[in-house]
């Protein structure tokens, strides 16, 4: 064997790059928008610093793990993930068993590490199954009864399951996740048009049957109605980016997170690098962002098969869309929707599964480096026809798996 052929596969080198950029800012900025929330509430000022680190060090572990595993062992567990998450999902409702915050019952205890969100699990579990079962379905994606019923079925379980709890934010994100696997693998345009105009009905529905959303969405067209009441967050974010100017107040020097701008190290911890960082820094983090997405989807155009150009482009929409909804609703560009900026703002479980998803999309990038550009074998990005481009990439794939 040659040298190059033992040679072993380097991962997408910009992809990391930008992983380890984003998390060694949003920890900076965890420990800086924290520390006087942390006080009050525990009387420790890195109290959500020493605990996103933690789980910063767990994200990447499991990154670095499964970034060495070949992401194609994990399909046969596909089914068996998407359960367990549903149940989780599930179980997260029960009294005593769940953890209620601000009326939300949507997390688990997890002792000294605070919190874990089954949800966060479930968009990385549904992910990889919806990759899958797309791809066991290619050859029929036109077919209404046999694939989009039961598609529409899947999506419509895990977006009751979200509201119960409730948790409108990641339902939207969740429906990203599922959307964007179902139109790369070649689903009618047609399909996704019911889909969007039943969901627009359902969110219609459940704003209305909802005061507190209700009240979102009128503070969202003019949060200045109401400044001191339901547009206090969405003013203080404005507030607080405005006053950043083009350079920031400085690391440390915020005024918003001393109270005046609720969940700044969390969802709206995006107003709090603009307040310190300013411009420049808000464009930095927008363009490795935009880095990200872009390295991600070109992961998913050279992944050796449907399976693993499913299962990027997943993962890529899912951690894309997240952090633009997130941008959107802390410039108040869209009402506010509870959902964390990922790998920035502070949460557990979110950053260590976000990293955990970035770990497989980073074993799809060194399969692809083994095979090179095999688009032709990937996805059905450019012709709608409801069914891969070459319907035996997978035997295909199989056959390149053998070789190498």
């Amino acid at each position: 064997m040659s040298s190059a052929g033992a040679a072993r596969p380097l991962p997408d080198r910009l992809l990391l790059f930008t992983t380890v950029a984003l998390c060694a800012g949003g920890l900076v900025m965890v420990t800086s928008a924290s520390v006087a929330f942390a006080y009050n509430q525990h009387q420790s000022t890195f109290y959500y610093a020493e605990r996103q680190a933690a789980w910063l060090l767990i994200g990447f572990v499991a990154l670095f793990v499964l970034g060495r595993i070949d992401y194609r062992r994990i399909r046969p567990l596909a089914p068996a993930g998407a359960v367990a998450a549903g149940l989780l999902m599930l179980l997260v409702l029960v009294p005593h068993l769940g953890v209620t915050v601000n009326g939300a019952r949507r997390w688990f205890d997890a002792g000294p590490l605070g919190t874990f969100q089954p949800s966060e699990l479930g968009k990385l579990a549904f992910a990889v199954f919806v990759a899958h079962w797309v791809d066991r379905n290619a050859q029929r994606m036109g077919d209404f009864n046999q694939v989009f019923v039961p598609f529409a079925a899947m999506l419509a379980g895990v977006i009751v399951l979200l509201l119960l709890e409730p948790d409108l934010g990641t339902s939207i994100i969740m429906v990203g996740i599922f959307v964007s696997a179902y139109w790369a693998g070649g689903g009618r345009l047609r399909h996704l048009i019911l889909i969007a105009g039943a969901l627009g009905l359902a969110l219609v529905a459940v704003t209305l049957i909802e005061p507190y959303r209700m009240s979102r969405l009128v503070a969202f067209k003019n949060p200045w109605a109401d400044p001191l009441g339901a547009g206090f967050q969405a003013t203080q974010s404005l507030y607080g980016l405005a006053s950043g100017g083009w350079f920031g107040v400085g690391i440390g020097h915020s005024i918003e997170k001393y109270g005046w701008l609720p969940e700044a190290h969390t969802d709206f911890i995006f107003a709090i690098v603009g307040e310190e960082t300013g411009l420049i820094g808000t464009t930095i983090v927008l363009a490795l962002f935009g880095l990200f997405t872009y390295r991600g989807y070109r992961v998913a155009l050279k992944a050796p098969d449907a399976f693993g150009s499913l299962v990027a482009c997943g993962v890529t929409t899912w951690i894309a869309f997240q952090a633009l909804v997130n941008v959107a609703a802390v410039t108040v560009t869209l009402p506010t929707t509870g959902i964390p900026l990922p790998f920035i703002s502070y949460g557990g479980s979110s950053l260590a599964i976000t990293l955990l998803a970035v770990g497989i999309l980073m074993n799809v990038s060194t399969q692809s480096e083994k095979v090179g550009w095999i688009r032709h074998a990937s996805i059905d990005l450019g012709r709608r026809h409801g069914r891969t481009l070459v319907p035996g990439d997978r035997r295909r794939a199989g056959a390149v798996a053998e070789r190498t």
